[in-house]
């Protein structure tokens, strides 16, 4: 049997959602282990002179919790 958690993460690319989604995941993975999926929450753009300038998302980030006294 396994328990996760689901955490919110913001993440903002001036390049694309899809560098976004990648940033969030890849920057909760430095301090979250066991990172299993991410689910977009909500996104949204940021625009300057009729121009997108960046790309916001908001992640649902989902990891397992480890077993007491049990490591990997």
């Amino acid at each position: 049997m396994s328990v996760a958690k689901v955490i919110e993460v913001i993440s903002k690319s001036k390049i694309s959602f899809e560098d976004a989604i990648a940033q969030g995941v890849s920057r909760a993975s430095e301090t979250v282990k066991e990172v299993t999926g991410a689910w977009v929450k909500d996104q949204s753009v940021e625009v300057s002179n009729g121009k997108i300038v960046s790309y916001t998302v908001m992640l649902k980030i989902t990891f397992v919790l480890k077993a007491k006294g049990k490591s990997k």
